[in-house]
């Protein structure tokens, strides 16, 4: 596949483009009137572009122009624009925290109010367009007509980024539909590895979400196959952050207490070169599913430069690896209707200037070609390695690897807690959650699986209740509790059975803390018996005798000549140097 169209503004200081809203034809379901007939035909290929300050653009695929702007509406970055049934009609929503309702036709705002507390991210119509969801922090769904709120959905810690509903008829056909009770709709968050599954229902207890399903990384893009039929199940197709694509398919059928897992894995991967180098993965950037819901069409690749294919799979196979050869396909030329730059021709004795040093050149390095192959020469007299030799040197002891500064990496102390939980190993557990670094606690946990949650919370209530550490080794186990109740909040929020769950740590927690208060009181009695008996073993101090050794009365001491005097004086020196008495003088006439 290539494009047909690339549209670039050409204005230099045009806005970026930041989300995109595509008007199809199976987006007209009713009959139109001979007068709009024209009308519709100018309709049926816009584009509509949401930009980083606010403004809303409508291109033209047909014409291959833009056609209109849209100004006046948000003063922020538009974050998600939907078109409704009726084509004249656009929604918008935006950092600002408003909601605005378009027509396209006059180009003007036709309704705004105010959809969050915060940014409102994601939007999504009902499918007989009497409704609109919301998505900030919270889940909102709007009667259109009154523009009221009309349910309430919360269970997401993070900005929902994705809104779509699953079904178009409720699953229980016994009871009068109205358009919109009994529904099921899909979301997901920023850095949330869940996808959650919502029903509408009358009786206003939407407090959990009725499932979910589990995935390996934040979720990029999703699309889905919506059920039509209580039997028909729902396909999903979830692209994660790391490149890999999730497959699932399930009936919408009430409540599921656990995580769903995918049914089919795809990767994508490079051949390599004959063998000698190991083969690279591919990142698939979307996938969406064809009419037909059997084959998915991947994009993958580089955004620069993305590949477009369209692929049937067997999801009866868990896991499925497409070898794709990338140098191939990028070195098809490229049509010369898209694209008017020309690439000169380069020689190789041709010298480049680069930015640096004045005169300073360097050689265009032509690729190499395909032809050359690289060959492991083997020394004439040496013998090949048997298969036990090469299994032997597969086999790498964990201890033996060195990495800097000694420690394991967080990746590898994950696999082993990982490893730990499910074979209930004690060694391997004591190693990893008798770990000291903070850092490494927090990145372990953050890298482990969604499943391996519930089980880290048991062995880790396990160790407080039994002693199975030492006593003063409890503080790393509240090290863990923190990392994993801050990290993995989400998630536990939506577990109905959390409560249930979480019991015996929450009763072990508050059993410590009602010992807070009396262990605190007996910790000062024993300070102050400390502080007594360190104060009564400092040795005393002797008593100084206080009786005064001389004692001078008036008119009498004036008969006295003056060598008494000084004899006297001296006298007094030495007693006050040597005995340190209290002297009493009581002469007043002397001087």
């Amino acid at each position: 596949m290539s494009f047909r169209i690339v549209y670039t503004s050409v204005f230099i200081l045009c806005p970026s483009s930041v989300c995109a809203g595509w008007l199809g034809l199976r987006l007209l379901s009713r009959k139109k009137r001979k007068s709009e007939v024209g009308e519709v035909d100018k309709q049926l290929d816009i584009l509509a572009i949401g930009t980083a300050v606010g403004s809303i653009l409508l291109y033209s695929t047909v014409k291959g122009e833009l056609q209109s702007k849209l100004d006046g509406g948000h003063d922020s970055r538009v974050n998600c624009v939907r078109w409704h049934q009726d084509s004249c009609c656009l929604y918008s929503c935006s950092d600002d925290k408003h909601i605005v309702e378009w027509n396209t036709q006059t180009c003007k705002v036709k309704c705004k109010w105010k959809g969050d507390n915060s940014s409102v991210t994601c939007l999504c119509i009902s499918p007989d367009g009497k409704m609109l969801l919301s998505a900030g922090r919270t889940i909102k769904l709007w009667d259109l007509e009154t523009k009221e709120v009309y349910r309430h959905f919360t269970g997401h810690a993070t900005s929902v980024s994705s809104l779509m509903f699953t079904t178009v008829k409720p699953m229980n056909e016994s009871k009068p539909f109205d358009g919109i009770t009994g529904l099921y709709f899909l979301s997901g968050a920023i850095h949330d590895r869940l996808l959650s599954v919502w029903q509408i229902r009358s009786d206003r207890k939407e407090k959990n979400a009725v499932m979910s399903f589990s995935v390996t990384e934040e979720p990029t893009f999703v699309d889905l196959t919506v059920s039509e039929v209580k039997e028909e199940p729902v396909k999903l197709a979830v692209v994660c952050r790391d490149g890999q694509l999730h497959l699932f398919e399930h009936i919408l059928n009430g409540y599921c207490k656990k995580p769903l897992t995918s049914n089919c894995t795809v990767q994508i991967a490079t051949p390599g070169n004959d063998g000698d180098s190991t083969p690279k993965p591919v990142p698939i950037l979307a996938a969406a599913f064809c009419k037909d819901k059997q084959s998915l069409l991947l994009v993958y690749g580089n955004t620069l430069q993305p590949i477009l294919e369209k692929v049937s799979l067997n999801t009866s196979e868990s896991h499925i690896c497409l070898v794709r050869d990338m140098q191939k396909v990028l070195s098809l030329k490229t049509d010369a209707a898209v694209t008017k730059v020309k690439t000169p021709v380069v020689n190789s004795d041709t010298k480049v200037l680069v930015p640096g040093i004045p005169g300073h050149s360097t050689a265009v390095k032509t690729p190499a070609s395909g032809k050359e192959k690289k060959k492991n020469k083997r020394k004439p007299g040496e013998t090949e390695e048997s298969i036990e030799e090469r299994l032997g040197a597969l086999d790498i002891d964990v201890s033996k690897v060195k990495t800097p500064g000694g420690l394991p990496q967080t990746d590898s102390f994950a696999v082993l807690l990982v490893q730990g939980l499910e074979s209930n190993d004690a060694e391997i557990l004591n190693k990893v959650l008798n770990t000291r670094k903070e850092n490494i606690v927090k990145n372990t946990v953050a890298r482990m699986p969604i499943h391996a949650v519930i089980p880290l919370l048991h062995e880790v209530r396990k160790y407080l209740q039994y002693c199975l550490v030492l006593p003063y080794n409890a503080s790393l186990m509240v090290r863990w509790l923190k990392s994993v109740f801050t990290l993995h909040a989400s998630y536990l929020s939506t577990l109905p059975d959390l409560i249930p769950q979480l019991g015996m740590l929450y009763q072990l927690m508050e059993s410590r803390v009602k010992t807070l208060q009396k262990l605190s009181r007996l910790h000062g009695r024993l300070f102050i018996l400390v502080t007594q008996v360190t104060s009564q073993a400092v040795q005393d101090v002797p008593e100084v005798n206080q009786t005064a050794k001389l004692v001078y009365e008036d008119g009498k001491c004036c008969m006295l000549s003056v060598a008494q005097l000084l004899n006297l004086h001296d006298s007094l020196h030495l007693m006050a140097v040597h005995y340190a008495p209290v002297l009493i003088y009581q002469c007043t006439v002397c001087t």
